[in-house]
């Protein structure tokens, strides 16, 4: 239990054992974020250095010569937070100028968690490394995923020093979400990275390692009820205009297209009161969102997901917490407008969002063994109303979706969901989440039901779900690439802890066994027969971690797959493997996924020798002056031969990412980008042959002032070859902050 500002709530405590203990500075003159702790609030400031050893779990104790020390001052706008981490081997400390949200375990580090609602569910959280690069995001515990999507106006200030470093991190707390009143104390975490030695990973909290999830050891932190009842009623507003300049010339069909256009758009954030925020936006520009990374579709046809990267729809994201099912804002394209409204209590939270999204998107329908997509010929409205209440271990939440075409039609879908979360007696940890809605589009009802429960122990986390997705069902705001199947997951996992075999050092092992299985629903109007197994697969497996941050695992897939409704159900057994590592301390992450063995090929509803290949290297140069070269690589092959000694089907894609950062605050971005698919006569089948090939170009460059000030010009060049379309477009682009 962490206390208040007074040294003398826990005198029993020595100082090495004492809480995080926030201290009220209110002293008139600004505090520079220098990261040089040399101001006289940070003497007065009570110090807290009590962690563990998260990380790696070799059994080893924790070097002392790796001390490391916080400090917390509530400032009448701020938290401030105050770090020295020593260390006896400063220069192979890590940490060069970077992207941001690319901070991870190859760089030294300090994390900041904090949870001012104080339920354990979510938390803002922000990495810094030692040049003082961001990556920051919100973590539900719901599904123990980090949300890296969302941008804090967070400042920091790093001092490397002969026997390590000194931090200053700033977090505004018009940028911390708290109810008005009654809420529980506030709660944080604090982690810091050492990766020269071994991938250390140093945390606040004696974390368990069958935690069900990274918040299950948040420390309150007292003391902060002053700081909430001053800043509760503070109003803060956030105008954000943005002018975009693009020029555009295009042929495709053997016609020549040229356009320029000027653009105005605005994002208008307000906090009236601590427990209420309003968003909205008018005529945003999403046309430098990140490019998506190609992944292949192998020769499969169900609909991927893709992970959300724009500001608007990141806003409450700990208040949505919705499965991909019920909400995915991905399927809003290009909104004209949009507005959004987020109330937050003790013990209950509630969003409310509308947009008119302009014609032009995807409309997903499921079916049993594919996801169609038809293009959205009309403009639409999306409404989501959700309200969720929270207790000790139980959430309880509803959900009202629309998708109103204009000029008539459309999608409406209404859910409950709850989620229950303990610990026995014996210290096993349980989790239980159940999701029902209800769809009526176009006249046609369908129903959705999911459930899922979580064992953890000391040696064991095991998984059970269960999905059923009518075949009516459909919803137009959510993420539903199958309908009329039932689904069933299964997942046991025996934890062995460490392990030596052939001279390697394993510092966890597991053993794994899954099963899945999905098999249809009738559905009278399309034809399709019920009981029908689409897939089933068996896997069998082993995972472990070992040094160099170094992960493996491999699975034997005893599988069955079905390619269409009364086909054949063919064996595709397989191996399946992947790995992670860090061997050096210029490369970022080594890894690959690889399946070998017999493949289905859908449309042609074979099976052949083939597989799926996935590699990612990432590596990072610093460079004279100050600078860093990061550099991504990413290479997919799928494949399934035919019986004429070549691949039937090869879908092949790589993507090449360098960015080059000459301050923490401008760099130079290039992508190059390639995909190809092609379909072979394969002896059996005679479908007719066909090639793609899409090339992608893109160099942007991005000064950024400060949080929400920017100005970028970018130049992208897209092709396909093969027939002889090619569009290319040069954009100017600034934000500015009011």
């Amino acid at each position: 239990m962490l206390a208040g500002s007074a040294l003398a709530a826990a005198p029993e405590l020595d100082d090495k054992r004492r809480g995080l203990l926030a201290h009220r500075s209110s002293a008139p003159a600004p505090l520079a974020i220098d990261g040089r702790l040399d101001e006289a609030a940070w003497r007065d400031a009570p110090s807290f250095e009590d962690f563990h050893k998260h990380a790696p779990r070799d059994g080893k104790p924790l070097d002392a010569g790796l001390r490391t020390t916080v400090k917390m001052l509530v400032r009448e706008d701020a938290l401030v937070f105050g770090i020295r981490a020593w260390d006896e081997r400063p220069e192979r400390m890590r940490g060069s100028l970077a992207r941001r949200d690319k901070v991870a375990l190859d760089q030294d580090f300090i994390g900041i968690w904090i949870d001012p609602v104080g339920h354990g569910r979510a938390a803002q959280f922000v990495r810094v490394n030692l040049a003082g690069v961001l990556s920051d995001g919100l973590h539900r515990a719901d599904d123990d995923e980090s949300d890296l999507g969302p941008d804090f106006p967070i400042d920091a200030g790093v001092q490397q020093l002969l026997d390590g470093y000194s931090m200053e991190v700033r977090w505004p707390l018009s940028n911390l979400r708290f109810p008005y009143a009654g809420g529980k104390d506030w709660q944080v975490l604090v982690e810091r990275s050492v990766p020269h030695a071994d991938g250390l990973l140093l945390v606040s909290a004696p974390l368990r390692t069958d935690a069900l999830s990274h918040l299950s050891f948040l420390r309150e932190v007292g003391g902060m009820d002053t700081t909430v009842a001053a800043v509760r009623d503070r109003r803060f507003l956030e105008l954000r205009p943005e002018l975009t300049v693009r020029g555009d010339r295009a042929r495709a069909d053997g016609l020549r297209h040229r356009s320029q256009a000027a653009e105005l758009g605005l994002e208008i954030n307000a906090r009236p009161r601590a427990d209420w925020v309003f968003n909205a936006t008018i005529n945003p520009d999403y046309s430098q969102v990140e490019v998506d990374q190609p992944v292949s579709q192998g020769a499969g046809n169900i609909a991927m997901s893709l992970p959300e990267k724009r500001g608007f729809f990141l806003e409450s994201a700990d208040v949505l917490g919705l499965p991909l099912p019920a909400f995915y804002s991905r399927t809003v394209g290009n909104p004209s407008w949009g507005l959004r409204a987020t109330w937050r209590a003790a013990d209950a939270g509630a969003t409310a969002m509308s947009l008119r999204d302009q014609e032009g998107g995807l409309v997903l329908r499921g079916r049993p063994y594919e996801t169609l997509e038809t293009l959205q010929e009309r403009p639409t409205r999306a409404s989501l109303l959700r309200m969720r209440w929270h207790g000790e271990g139980l959430l309880l939440g509803a959900l009202a979706s629309q998708r109103k075409v204009a000029g008539g039609g459309g999608n409406d879908v209404l859910g409950l969901d709850m989620q229950w979360r303990g610990t026995g007696k014996d210290g096993v940890q349980r989790q239980a989440i159940v999701t029902a809605m209800h769809s009526r589009t176009d006249g046609r009802n369908g129903a959705y039901l999911h459930g899922k429960v979580i064992h953890s122990s000391e040696r064991w986390w095991n998984e059970a779900m269960v999905e059923a997705i009518g075949p009516g069902f459909v919803n137009d705001n959510g993420f539903v690439p199958q309908a009329g199947i039932v689904k069933l997951d299964a997942e046991l996992n025996r934890v062995l802890g460490q392990h030596r075999v052939a001279g390697l050092d394993m510092y966890e092992f597991e053993l794994h066994f899954g099963l899945h299985e999905i098999r249809t629903l009738h559905d009278r109007s399309l034809g399709q027969p019920g009981n029908e197994v689409v897939e089933r697969k068996l896997r069998p497996g082993i995972w472990f971690a070992a040094g160099r941050q170094t992960e493996f695992w491999t699975q034997l897939g005893f599988d069955r797959q079905r390619a269409r409704t009364g086909g054949k159900l063919h064996d595709t057994r397989a191996l399946h493997f992947g790995f992670e590592t860090t061997p050096y301390p210029w490369v970022t992450k080594i890894a690959g996924e690889v399946t070998l063995g017999r493949q289905l090929d859908v449309d042609a509803d074979r099976v052949g020798p083939g597989g799926n290949v996935t590699l990612d290297a990432g590596l990072r140069f610093p460079l004279v002056r100050g600078w860093a070269l990061e550099l991504d690589h990413h290479v997919n092959r799928a494949w399934v031969r035919g019986t004429l000694g070549q691949a039937a089907f090869a879908d092949t894609s790589w993507r090449w990412l360098a960015m080059l950062h000459l301050t923490p605050r401008d760099s130079l971005r290039l992508l190059a980008q390639n995909t190809w698919s092609a379909r072979r006569d394969d002896g059996v089948t005679q479908l007719e042959a066909w090639n793609e090939r899409q090339v992608h170009r893109s160099f942007l460059y991005r000064y950024l002032w400060r949080h929400g000030r920017s100005v970028s010009a970018g130049y992208v060049d897209e092709k396909m070859p093969l027939v002889g379309n090619r569009s290319k477009s040069l954009t100017f682009k600034l934000q500015w902050e009011v």
